[in-house]
Formats: C-alpha cells, sequence, structure tokens
C-alpha cells in the first residue's frame, strides 16, 4: 500500500488517532516478556514496526535497558515519542525513522528483538531469518502472527483473509517456521479477544461513520473505509477461529 501514495494517506486517515495499530494490550507485552528469561541486567531492545507505540512505553517500563524503535511512518513516531517523554524513558528510548527492510544495525547486537504485528510485512519467515543475525547469543525474538486457531475455517472469514493476507497460516506452521529458519521455540499463546478490541477494534468502528461523510463522493477511499468495515465485522463473526498467536523464540545454538 506504501507504493501507492494515495492508498497510504487514505489508509493513514483510517488509522490516525487510533492508541493501536492492531490488536495487542499492555497484558500480552507483559507476558511475553516474561518468558524471555536471562536477560542482562540492561538489555539492548529493538522494536521493529513500533507503530505509535504502547508496547514500547511497556518494555521501557519493564526493563531498564536501551531500547530502540523503528517504524518508516514518522506520524506514528511522533505519538510514540509524546508517549516516551511522558513516561519520563526519553533517555532509554531512542525513535528511529527506518524501513524494516533495511535494519543496517551491526551482528551480534541485541538482546531482545521485538515485533508486534509488523513481520507480515516483510513476509514471516523472511522476518525471522532477516532479524536473526541481529541477536547476541541466547537472545530472544518476539512477535505475533494472524493464525488460524481452529481446523474448521469459516467460509466467509476464509473469503476476507484470501485477499486480505494470503499467507495466513496456523500455529503448527509458524511454529515450523521458527525452527526451519534456525530458532528454539520458548514459548507461545494467544492474545485475548480483549486485545482486539479496548484499543483497536472499538475506536476504529467509532470512526467509520465520520470516514464514509468525509469521502462520500471517493470510490476509493470508501472502498478502503468498506474493507475495514469487513475486517472488523470479520473478527465479532468469526473471532473463534483466528487469532494474533504471540511467539517467542531464540536462535538455536
Amino acid at each position: 500500500m506504501e507504493e501507492n501514495p494515495r492508498l497510504w494517506e487514505i489508509f493513514l486517515d483510517v488509522q490516525r488517532g487510533l492508541p493501536r495499530q492492531g490488536p495487542g494490550c499492555d497484558d500480552a507485552t507483559r507476558k511475553a516478556l516474561s518468558l524471555c528469561s536471562g536477560l542482562p541486567d540492561k538489555p539492548r531492545v529493538l522494536d521493529i514496526g513500533c507503530g505509535p507505540g504502547m508496547q514500547t512505553v511497556v518494555l521501557a517500563q519493564e526493563v531498564h535497558g536501551h531500547i530502540t524503535a523503528v517504524d518508516i511512518c514518522e506520524e506514528y513516531l511522533d505519538q510514540l515519542k509524546a508517549r516516551v517523554e511522558k513516561a519520563g524513558a526519553t533517555d532509554r528510548v531512542e525513535v528511529l525513522a527506518l524501513d524494516m527492510n533495511e535494519l543496517a544495525f551491526p551482528e551480534h547486537h541485541f538482546d531482545l528483538i521485538w515485533a508486534e504485528g509488523s513481520a507480515y510485512i516483510m513476509g514471516f519467515a523472511h522476518a525471522l531469518d532477516a532479524w536473526r543475525p541481529l541477536l547476541k547469543p541466547g537472545g530472544y525474538l518476539a512477535v505475533t502472527e494472524l493464525v488460524w486457531l481452529a481446523p474448521e475455517r469459516p467460509a466467509k472469514a476464509a473469503t476476507f483473509f484470501a485477499d486480505a493476507y494470503p499467507a495466513m497460516t496456523d500455529v503448527t506452521s509458524v511454529a515450523d517456521m521458527f525452527r526451519m529458519q534456525g530458532y528454539e521455540l520458548v514459548g507461545h499463546f494467544t492474545l485475548p479477544d480483549a486485545a482486539w478490541w479496548e484499543d483497536y477494534y472499538t475506536p476504529l468502528s467509532e470512526k467509520l461513520p465520520k470516514l464514509r461523510e468525509k469521502y462520500r463522493d471517493d470510490h476509493e477511499a470508501l472502498r478502503v473505509v468498506e474493507t475495514t468495515r469487513q475486517e472488523i465485522e470479520t473478527r465479532r463473526l468469526f473471532g473463534d477461529s483466528f487469532g494474533y498467536e504471540f511467539f517467542v523464540g531464540q536462535p538455536g545454538r
């Protein structure tokens, strides 16, 4: 979508002002962090595709090292900077405008790499492969990925995701990707349903009527708004069949 400036601007307008840019919650961030045992007292952390950074602030509260948060969208980074300043963590959180496909950090530089809802942008397996060299021996990678949770996939949900995210697979397949890309899977868990609604779909739903009015004569924009409505409705109707899974792994020894 970023390759089409017009669609990217519409997407940003739909997402603008939301607390999060995807499913997540502070408790899930803390739970995933609890699986990363034995981190140094002051770890180096890289938060990739950080967005407006609610999880970045939680990480800053829970670990006492240096956090580098990267995203390509300056608007999201401005929100993150405000949050970091409010949290009193500006001395420990570095905010950078970077493309996740072009991360020029040294090898074995980070103790922990974090990516909530962003690895899919590169392709999940490719992200696992690209980020592994950045981790120190014994380091951790914590990522969330959209997966099917049930063997039976409702037809309407399957049709929606065949277009919205054709690479979507299941928990077992993602766990296999970790192993094939040279990781040992430490653990995983499914984000609770509230993580979809409280800071993401509920405020997003409340925006849609005004967006329909704003773009009433703009068919291209209205298609984006309608796809957003369909996404929310798919979750509402078929949420038991799919979800975001938090995976934590370590490079194999």
